[in-house]
């Protein structure tokens, strides 16, 4: 049987990867993870700025077409979730959120060498299938 779902890889950094990543990307002691990602195609983003970018699209386009819109506000204005944000990136691979078993499967495999001497706390495979991920509240939607 033919897995349907696709995947996404979440990584946990530390705070200090996580603020080179924002305010020096192209530190050298980071060359390791870049290099990682550059064989994958893929670039990663925190998850703190996709919502931030979220909310700030909902705004210029109108917030009813964007069903989560008032929970990702609260979200980012919410300071302990922010901090937990900036240290949680995203995986794009071929600037694809989502993408097959085995692309994720081979990126989660080498972020995980990098290990917390390359920063990394946690990889995670996440996959589309609804049952598996958390939908906020419905009074945030």
């Amino acid at each position: 049987m033919q897995d349907t779902w696709q995947y996404q890889i979440r990584l946990r950094v530390t705070e200090a990867l996580a603020a080179r990543l924002r305010d020096h990307p192209d530190a050298p002691e980071d060359a390791p993870l870049r290099a990682v990602l550059a064989r994958h195609g893929a670039a990663i983003k925190s998850q703190y700025q996709a919502f931030a970018d979220y909310v700030a699209e909902a705004e210029r386009e109108g917030v009813a077409q964007y069903p989560l819109y008032r929970w990702t506000r609260d979200t980012i204005e919410d300071p302990a979730k922010q901090a937990k944000y900036r240290r949680v990136y995203t995986a794009y691979v071929g600037g694809q959120e989502v993408y097959d078993g085995a692309a994720a499967e081979a990126l989660r495999v080498e972020l995980a060498a990098l290990g917390t001497d390359g920063g990394i706390e946690g990889v995670t495979k996440v996959d589309t299938n609804p049952a598996n991920n958390p939908q906020p509240p419905a009074a945030r939607r």
